[in-house]
C-alpha cells in the first residue's frame, strides 16, 4: 500500500485510471455535446472522486477518509474530463459551425482564414 495514495499502485491503476477515468472522459463528452458550462465538468470530477474512494475503500480494503488519495485520484478524473469536455467542444464547433471555424489542432479551433463565406 502506498500511504499518499491510500491504496496499491495496481488499484490506483486499475480504478482510478481505468474505471474512474472512462467514467470522466464520457462525463466530459456528455457535458459538452450538451453544451453545459465548463464548471459542471469540475463538479461532476468532484463527484466522481467521492464514487472512486468508495470503490477502493469497499472493494479493495482502502482508506476511505485519505485526504491525499481524494485529492490524487480527484486530480486525475478531473483532467480527463476537462481534457476529453475540451476535445468534443472543439470538435463540435468545429462540425456544426464549418463555415466558421477550422481546427486549430486537438484541442482548438479559430475562425476561417478569409472569413465567413
Amino acid at each position: 500500500m502506498i500511504p499518499l495514495l491510500g491504496t496499491s499502485l495496481p488499484v490506483f491503476i486499475g480504478v482510478t485510471v481505468f474505471l474512474a477515468g472512462g467514467a470522466a472522459f464520457m462525463t466530459g463528452q456528455a457535458l459538452s455535446a450538451n453544451w453545459r458550462p465548463v464548471w459542471q465538468a469540475v463538479g461532476y470530477s468532484l463527484l466522481l472522486g467521492f464514487a472512486d474512494r468508495f470503490i477502493v475503500f469497499s472493494l479493495f480494503g482502502g482508506e476511505l477518509l485519505s485526504l491525499s488519495g481524494y485529492l490524487i485520484d480527484t486530480a486525475v478524473i478531473m483532467s480527463v474530463t476537462l481534457l476529453s469536455y475540451r476535445l468534443t467542444r472543439a470538435r463540435s464547433m468545429v462540425t456544426q459551425y464549418p463555415w466558421i471555424y477550422e481546427r486549430a489542432g486537438p484541442f482548438g479551433w479559430r475562425e476561417r482564414r478569409g472569413g465567413p463565406g
